[in-house]
């Protein structure tokens, strides 16, 4: 199961008031798409499987919070991208990159604060498999121009299936 109330826990790279925001564009993308809480999540490519989500309560004040598609859609696949790489990964955010590295996160260990990785983050609202694959290549294409000795993954969240698809350089 993946709880996007857990956020609200906070991780080394997440405070609990952002990661509380996380999981509300989450709900909010999910129940655009008419998925009702504990709808299976897909996940492909580093590995098969599939995750009960579970979300926030979703009200007015918060569709209108998060009003806008593709900043919502942006937001939420961070949430569930960040819960993701602690269960098929192993890791978990532990700093927030700069812009223009090519990707999101470091990923380390909760316990040791090192990095170890490098998470680059794409949401789809709707989408084909064909367009995951798609974003998946670009957003591999991307992480080129901080590649040295550290991996990356790349985690693109489709909400319209819904699927995610992670993916190790």
């Amino acid at each position: 199961m993946l709880d996007l109330n857990d956020l609200g826990q906070g991780l080394p790279a997440i405070t609990p008031d952002f990661g509380m925001g996380l999981a509300q564009a989450g709900g909010v993308c999910l129940e655009s798409q008419n998925h009702e809480q504990g709808v299976q999540l897909s996940v492909q490519g580093y590995s098969n499987n599939s995750y009960s989500l579970t979300w926030p309560t979703i009200n007015d004040q918060t569709r209108r919070c998060w009003n806008d598609p593709k900043e919502a859609t942006e937001f939420g696949a961070m949430g569930i991208a960040v819960l993701l790489a602690q269960k098929e990964i192993g890791y978990t955010v532990i700093e927030r990159s700069r812009i223009g590295t090519g990707f999101d996160y470091w990923l380390g260990e909760e316990s040791n604060l090192f990095q170890k990785a490098r998470l680059e983050i794409s949401g789809i609202l709707r989408g084909s498999n064909r367009d995951v694959k798609a974003r998946i290549k670009q957003k591999l294409k991307q992480t080129n121009r901080s590649d040295g000795s550290l991996p990356a993954y790349v985690i693109v969240v489709e909400f319209g299936h819904p699927l995610a698809e992670v993916q190790k350089k």
